[in-house]
């Protein structure tokens, strides 16, 4: 099922939260590793649904090739994320996000730094091909 982007909006407002959750309780300094399992028991706790180290397959001329990539966490079929635990978030850290945003045809993912002191500062949300909100009025 694919979400419409108020949709896919608040299911990232959820994500992260609970990504700033992760990091007020653990703090920056840590490996990816622990991120990523607290991470995952935060969503548990939450009701989201998410698949940890999601195999992505590479297509190449009609042929799949397994490459060996995974993204990081699949949360509900629908929002990528590439957890980091680094100095500075670099391009190639961009990259690789929409890379993997393209290859699992997704359309929104976020890219998350928990090595910062504010995690405010080692967010990037990411879009591929998203469908631009409708001009319908709110009540």
């Amino acid at each position: 099922m694919t979400m419409t982007r108020d949709q896919l909006d608040q299911l990232g407002t959820r994500i992260l939260d609970a990504a700033f959750e992760v990091h007020r309780v653990l703090g920056p300094g840590l490996l990816e590793n622990a991120y990523e399992m607290a991470l995952c028991h935060e969503l548990a706790c939450a009701g989201i649904g998410f698949e940890r180290q999601k195999e992505v397959p590479v297509v190449y001329k009609s042929v799949t090739l397994d490459c060996g990539y995974r993204v990081d966490l699949l949360v509900e079929q629908q929002i990528v994320l590439e957890l980091k635990s680094c100095e500075q978030l670099q391009p190639i850290h961009d990259a690789v996000l929409l890379n993997y945003l393209r290859l699992t045809n997704r359309q929104l993912g976020y890219l998350i730094n928990f090595n910062v002191a504010l995690l405010k500062n080692g967010l990037r949300r990411k879009v591929n091909h998203l469908a631009e909100p409708t001009n319908k009025s709110r009540a």
